[in-house]
């Protein structure tokens, strides 16, 4: 008894490793992660920006140093995204049925820009998109670079839809694949699309994010759905006839009024059958839709002019997609086929179990398997692996040089070339962020288009 009084009490200690284990975490991962934090609540997300990760939680965002995992800062949110790109970030942070937001620098936490005004915020790697309502039909939207105090241009919204509130409520574009223990947010912000289309009141205001000219205001017909995607307005019309669903689309030049393509027999999966109402946006990914044919085979649709970019065999089945890749998992359920979709080819495969998932991001692509239960990256054009790990944590944020993960409130951060997942490049390669290693991070995809036409036009222009 006086034993177990003294220990209780802190007099003394007869067990001095006794309770070690109690606070140390055991490894998330195998290969063990460069390091391994506890945060303060089970993330909503998280978000590599620059040398930091932002980690948003409950009632709270806080800042990690990338190399260490030391907390930088931490500050009082509902919500939290990221803007800006590897070398610009910030940090946007506000409270829920708060007007308002700040602008926050993602190493020391200072306040860099503030609005006491804006209900909702759009995040992206080359602008933040704010708006402001003075009335419930008089709306103004306003772009800013992601480090700018001044707004590059305004716009006027006669009112935002009801749900257009807090950190990038949803627009009418795409919707992503989705994967089990792949954080929807795991490829960061993208760079914005050339149009945006805003729901009011049940029309659609298509806005070009070059110059904020509101192009199109445009009500839907009775058995129409609206998207904007890949500089395109689309008509996606579905009517029952015969016990299912016909569909038309057709993409409309927002800038002319023209239609540019039309296809028939498409099904976008916007409907939900029940009277072939259309409830949801396409699925796809920036300026891709994904498609079914009439015979059950899945196709990547260019939003632009329509060309399929990508059609599958009987069985295949889209596990993500992009504007330059795909990824396939075979009809047997034995293997994942990455397709490079300029070229429309198989550029790799590799084996893969019936119940893995995958996306795409601008450094890597994600896979997550199952029994054994595994997070992989590789290189989204060659296949090359990038790291292997055991692990049941889900894949959280992916950067230029590695990716978070987490499992419960532990998140740790692993580089590219841990371990001996990843063979050396053919005829060598400069020393990369593993100490010893020679891999070299995948160039940044870019944001041109399936066929370069956005990059394009801008020269054309100059």
């Amino acid at each position: 008894m006086t034993v177990v009084i003294l220990a209780a009490t802190g007099v003394w200690n007869p067990f001095p490793t006794m309770w070690d284990w109690v606070d140390r975490s055991e490894p998330i991962s195998e290969p063990d992660v460069v390091w391994q934090q506890r945060v303060g609540g089970t993330p909503k997300s998280a978000t590599i920006a620059g040398d930091t990760v932002i980690v948003e939680q409950r009632t709270r965002v806080e800042a990690r140093s990338l190399a260490t995992g030391t907390q930088l800062w931490e500050h009082k949110a509902d919500w939290a995204a990221v803007a800006g790109g590897d070398r610009d970030p910030v940090v946007a942070v506000g409270k829920l049925l708060v007007k308002g937001y700040e602008v926050l620098d993602p190493t020391t936490g200072a306040v860099r820009r503030s609005d006491d005004r804006a209900v909702a915020v759009w995040t992206y790697r080359d602008l933040l998109l704010d708006v402001r309502c003075v009335a419930a039909t008089d709306c103004t939207l306003r772009a800013f670079e992601p480090r700018g105090t001044q707004p590059l241009w305004t716009a006027f919204l006669p009112g935002v839809h009801s749900g257009m509130l807090a950190d990038n409520p949803e627009l009418l574009g795409t919707r992503r694949l989705g994967a089990p223990r792949i954080d929807g947010g795991v490829a960061g912000p993208e760079e914005v699309p050339p149009l945006l289309g805003f729901p009011v009141d049940g029309r659609v205001h298509v806005v070009d994010t070059a110059t904020g000219r509101v192009l199109q205001n445009v009500q839907p017909g009775r058995d129409e759905r609206l998207a904007v995607i890949g500089g395109r307005l689309l008509r996606i019309a579905a009517t029952s006839r015969d016990g299912t669903c016909n569909f038309v689309i057709s993409a409309v030049d927002p800038a002319t009024g023209r239609e540019v393509w039309r296809r028939a027999g498409v099904n976008l999966r916007t409907a939900d059958y029940a009277g072939c109402v259309q409830r949801q946006d396409p699925q796809g990914a920036r300026n891709v839709l994904i498609g079914v044919a009439p015979d059950g085979r899945e196709a990547v649709i260019d939003g632009y002019d329509g060309r399929l970019l990508h059609v599958g065999a009987d069985g295949e089945r889209l596990l993500a997609v992009d504007d330059r890749y795909a990824l396939v998992r075979s009809a047997d359920k034995r293997t994942i086929l990455g397709r490079e979709l300029s070229v429309d080819r198989t550029g790799w495969t590799r084996p893969a179990g019936g119940k893995s998932g995958a996306a795409l991001t601008p450094y890597a692509a994600v896979i997550a398997e199952e029994k054994p239960s595994r997070l992989i990256a590789v290189d989204p054009r060659t296949g090359r692996e990038l790291v292997v790990l055991r692990t049941a944590a889900n894949a959280l944020a992916v950067g230029p040089n590695g990716m978070i993960i987490g499992e419960g409130r532990e998140i740790g951060y692993v580089r590219w070339g841990a371990g001996d997942s990843v063979p050396p490049p053919a005829g060598g390669g400069a020393p990369g962020p593993n100490p010893g290693g020679t891999y070299l991070p995948p160039s940044d995809q870019g944001s041109c288009g399936p066929k370069n036409e956005l990059c394009q036009s801008a020269k054309d222009g100059g």
